[in-house]
């Protein structure tokens, strides 16, 4: 697994957090028009649709310098990438529509907080594969949490826990079970690949689902129309991408604080976007946020310049 976090993933998984946090808001609007399995089918199945063509492109370019013995390594690689993406695709599957039911029963900053408790399971598990986690890294999720309490939840508390906290918090659990699978099938396959087929099975397993629980109708899809297309061709068909190829370059609890920021740049898109002000509150949490992934990448740099 890897150990060492390059400034590359650093800056890739920054990327996929801002592209989150954007994506949270045509999430939210969406779910106005569609159901959950309809939004969460079509969103995933479009963003593997969008890599299909770079594959493609990408494969003939690289065949053409290939000897026979390469193309068949590349053969045998290919087989994993459906093996491990399907793995994949099923983990986000799950992750993905617990969150997207919670809307249903809670609001949206509870569930941004609760979703990212992804930040501390991931090291917690990582103790049981015996990685040992450096305090200065457990102080930055400690800060990090904090933030994210700020920039969630309101001055009114948590208040009674409901249902969509429940598939919130599931939610995290499968999230932090794909961030600990993308880094250990990573480094193993083509990162563009292996995010095609994650969103393809995850798609797919929706849609069946879609068809089985829900009845979605030409006219909701269209109204939906705008938050689906960038929600799958941002949020899945790059941003996911952008997560599978920065977690080859980032050790997986650093990972996880880095992802995390989408809330931070989600409370700040929708202060854009839809003119959420941001309350003093939510700045501080920005703030504290920020300082922590700050001291996390210092340590690195002070760390690197050591050895």
């Amino acid at each position: 697994m890897k150990t060492q976090t390059s400034f590359k993933g650093v800056i890739l998984l920054l990327l996929t957090a801002l592209i989150w946090g954007t994506s949270f808001v045509a999430q939210s609007e969406g779910m106005e028009s569609v159901d959950a399995f309809t939004f969460q089918g079509i969103r995933t199945l479009l963003g593997s649709l969008v890599l299909v063509p770079v594959i493609l492109v990408k494969s003939r370019v690289e065949r053409k310098n290939l000897s026979d013995e390469e193309k068949s390594a590349r053969n045998r690689q290919n087989k994993k990438t459906w093996i491990y993406g399907s793995i994949l695709g099923v983990a986000l599957c799950a992750a993905a529509n617990f969150q997207q039911f919670a809307f249903y029963h809670s609001t949206a900053g509870k569930i941004a907080f609760i979703t990212a408790m992804y930040m501390f399971f991931v090291p917690i598990v990582g103790l049981f594969f015996k990685k040992r986690i450096p305090i200065l890294t457990w102080i930055c999720i400690a800060l990090g949490f904090v933030g994210l309490y700020f920039l969630s939840i309101t001055n009114e508390g948590f208040g009674a826990i409901n249902r969509g906290d429940v598939q919130a918090f599931i939610c995290a659990i499968f999230f932090t079970i794909q961030i600990l699978l993308i880094e250990k099938f990573g480094p193993e396959c083509d990162g563009v690949k292996l995010s095609c087929v994650q969103f393809f099975v995850s798609g797919a397993i929706s849609t069946i689902l879609m068809f089985i629980f829900e009845t979605p109708q030409i006219e909701t899809i269209k109204a939906a129309a705008l938050p689906i297309l960038y929600s799958g061709i941002m949020s899945c068909g790059i941003a996911y991408t952008l997560q599978i190829i920065g977690q080859k370059y980032c050790e997986a609890t650093i990972a996880s604080l880095l992802m995390c920021m989408e809330s931070v740049f989600a409370a700040i898109s929708a202060a854009i976007i839809i003119n959420e002000q941001l309350t003093g509150r939510e700045v501080l949490g920005c703030v504290i946020m920020f300082a922590a992934i700050l001291i996390t990448q210092i340590a690195d740099i002070i760390k690197a310049r050591k050895k």
